[in-house]
């Protein structure tokens, strides 16, 4: 059986897909003028107001309701992404954001007070909450708004000035956001850089007090080593092969249908996407038929196959289906290299060494293990690196605490896919070599915010225990207090 899925009107048939240009960079003001330009900004204070966060936070609102037409164009150019989906994906998540710190930065900003121990007294203790400075967000192409924008909630709501790059490989995009910044934002506090690797290299050389960047475990690594060279603290927003295990108590319709949904998203270039899907044996054949008919539903609109970004990543999918990966494919296969379209496509059993099992897929290929146990799949997964994300589908409340308690990932989600990402009531992040570091609501807030310890102590009494002369009897005391 063959299932292949289409480009959507935007991209019109026979169409020769390129690889993205370099932006115009003729406009833009030199990197160190921007992050100079932008310390002094943070060094009057005005970032550390309330008021002049809660007008930045209302100004991305009105951006993101007013320029829906404007980023959903930019989406479809660099993506082929329909407009309900870039709606969806990168503006009502992105929404999301804000409103909740919005609603809750004050509160998140509030000193906390900690009581201390006896060996301190008299003293009282709190937690203040201080913007780092001015920090660097590098954002990703593959949802270039949320994963760019999403990250500056965080950084404007902690009161800092921001420099935000966003990815090259979405050229419209990251000129859209450069634009829209320009219009929304305090431009003397938030400065937009575009361009490439040169460019990354050329930031990050200037030393900032925080960087996010999201994007794959090799990139994070690059990131990680430039930003040492000045003491950057990084937060790495990170990738790998987040697996689905669906055990034999799964509702297997249901199962089917999110995994595939979750694929289908933005055609499998997602960081949390279901990299692949191990299922038990009792109910594999079930379980394929019922995946295979919705591939086939859930891709009807895409009839020639799934976009891909570039021809880099075309060459790179399409080389792991070519390879010798020992698996059989049983839906899907086929590419055309003229548009950067490929079919969705199921492989079964692949072998665990190849490399459509140790590299991170990101594309419209899923692979399916076959496992005996529950106990079998967790001992796979345990296999390879900690992925960012992991999914379950069972109706067993012991296999939940099961995977909860012995799969260490960057968040679970049990019955579903993706929908951690969606809440900002929740940390996002990854683990070992899926990220380090979270954000999302009071999360975001926090990382870009420098968690000050301060003691008030009073001057009387002035106890006499811990000044010389050091006695035998003062020592006493000290030591039954302590």
């Amino acid at each position: 059986m063959t299932i292949s899925t289409a480009p959507s009107t935007m991209r019109p048939s026979g169409h020769v897909l390129q690889d993205p240009p370099a932006p115009e960079l003729d406009d833009q003001e030199p990197v160190t003028t921007t992050v100079a330009r932008l310390r002094s900004a943070f060094a009057t204070g005005r970032t550390r107001d309330f008021a002049w966060r809660e007008r930045q936070l209302r100004a991305m609102l009105a951006m993101l309701e007013n320029e829906e037409a404007a980023i959903a164009a930019a989406l479809g150019e660099d993506l082929d992404r329909f407009p309900g989906a870039a709606w969806s994906a990168d503006i009502a998540t992105t929404r999301i954001e804000v409103r909740d710190a919005l609603k809750n930065f004050r509160k998140w900003a509030r000193r906390e007070r900690h009581l201390l121990p006896l060996s301190t007294w008299p003293s009282r203790g709190f937690i203040e909450r201080e913007p780092l400075g001015t920090v660097l967000v590098i954002g990703a192409w593959n949802f270039p708004f949320y994963l760019t924008l999403g990250p500056l909630v965080g950084a404007l709501a902690a009161g800092n000035a921001v420099v935000v790059k966003p990815s090259e490989l979405a050229p419209a995009s990251s000129r859209t956001i450069k634009d829209l910044v320009a219009k929304y934002l305090d431009t003397d506090a938030v400065a937009v850089v575009e361009g490439g690797v040169e460019v990354t290299q050329e930031l990050l050389a200037q030393g900032f007090d925080h960087c996010l960047f999201t994007g794959s475990p090799q990139t994070g690594k690059k990131i990680m080593e430039a930003a040492a060279a000045t003491l950057t603290p990084v937060t790495l927003e990170l990738g790998g092969k987040s697996p689905a295990i669906v055990t034999a108590s799964a509702n297997l319709d249901v199962a089917a249908r999110r995994i595939i949904w979750s694929k289908l998203a933005n055609s499998g270039q997602t960081c949390i996407t279901t990299d692949y899907v191990i299922v038990e044996r009792s109910v594999q054949k079930e379980f394929l038929e019922k995946l295979l008919a919705t591939v086939e539903a859930f891709t009807e609109e895409r009839p020639d196959g799934q976009p891909v970004i570039n021809r880099r990543q075309f060459g790179r999918l399409t080389g792991l289906l070519s390879a010798d990966h020992g698996g059989r494919i049983i839906a899907g296969g086929g590419a055309d290299d003229q548009r950067c379209l490929i079919d969705f496509t199921v492989v079964l059993d692949p072998a665990h060494e190849s490399p459509l099992m140790s590299e991170e897929i990101f594309g419209p290929i899923l692979p399916v293990i076959t496992v005996d146990s529950l106990d079998d799949a967790i001992a796979s997964v345990k296999r390879g690196p900690k992925p960012l994300a992991a999914y379950l589908f069972s109706n067993s409340r012991s296999d939940h605490e099961r995977v909860v308690r012995d799969v260490s990932a960057g968040g679970v989600v049990i019955n579903h896919a993706l929908l951690h990402c969606m809440s900002p009531q929740l940390p996002f992040g990854g683990v070992g070599n899926s990220g380090m570091g979270s954000y999302h609501g009071k999360w975001g807030f926090d990382t870009f915010s420098h968690l000050k310890s301060v003691v008030r102590a009073w001057a009387r009494p002035d106890i006499p225990l811990l000044y010389p002369p050091h006695t035998e009897a003062k020592a006493r005391i000290v030591r039954k207090v302590l």
